[in-house]
């Protein structure tokens, strides 16, 4: 028999106001965690978003590299073309969740935000640049644009991108941000980054801040 691919599962967050679901936002975590990691921004994303549900699915592999956590693609080999072959193996994947929760909150795409790090960032900005319609927002920390030379023959959707990066980010390279933006505007996304002083691998409450006002824009609030 023909195996199926992984349903994504994880937790999520009603809308604060309580009322159904205006906008769906996607928390699309690291590796070596899982859902739960990232799924903490919600209460502070829901200050400007109230009518906002939050989803932050588990990535579908466990971790290879610890006991513990999950990954959307194996870092055990770093090299650009393995890297992207992760990348578009775990795709469909993420795009049937997001599908399911378009539906599940009745939510239309132009409704919808993705939230990436780190290697959450990479699937979310490969995911959304290839939907069939364009999400509201990419908000993407600490990541990197993955396979950037298919872009001009694959885009189909150009959502606002919001890329935030670490100066002294020891995990992803900080010059991925230069690099990202440059292929993004080369096809005609919009795109804003942020390097963040003194910043390592991770979020601080500034890059927060400007991600929460960047959403709130890019959903007419």
């Amino acid at each position: 028999m023909p195996s199926h691919p992984p349903t994504l599962t994880g937790p999520s967050v009603d809308p604060a106001s309580g009322g159904p679901a205006a906008q769906l936002v996607v928390l699309l975590h690291g590796v070596g965690v899982d859902g739960s990691d990232l799924i903490e921004l919600a209460p502070f994303l829901a200050t400007i978003l109230p009518d906002a549900a939050f989803v932050a699915p588990d990535a579908p592999q466990a971790f290879d590299m610890a006991p513990f956590g999950r990954q959307w693609f194996s870092l055990q080999d770093r090299t650009s073309t393995v890297i992207a072959a992760g990348v578009r193996e775990t795709a469909p994947i993420l795009d049937a969740f997001i599908d399911e929760q378009l539906a599940k909150w009745g939510v239309g795409e132009s409704d919808l935000a993705l939230v990436g790090f780190s290697q959450g960032t990479m699937m979310a900005l490969h995911v959304a640049l290839r939907r069939a319609k364009a999400p509201a927002a990419v908000v993407g920390f600490s990541g990197a644009l993955v396979d950037a030379a298919s872009l001009p023959a694959e885009i189909t959707a150009r959502p606002r991108v919001l890329l935030i990066h670490g100066e002294d980010d020891e995990v992803v390279n900080p010059a991925s941000l230069p690099t990202a933006e440059q292929a993004l505007t080369s096809v005609g996304v919009p795109v804003l980054t942020e390097l963040r002083p003194g910043l390592g691998h991770g979020i601080d409450g500034p890059g927060a801040q400007l991600a929460l006002r960047f959403l709130g824009q890019a959903f007419g609030i």
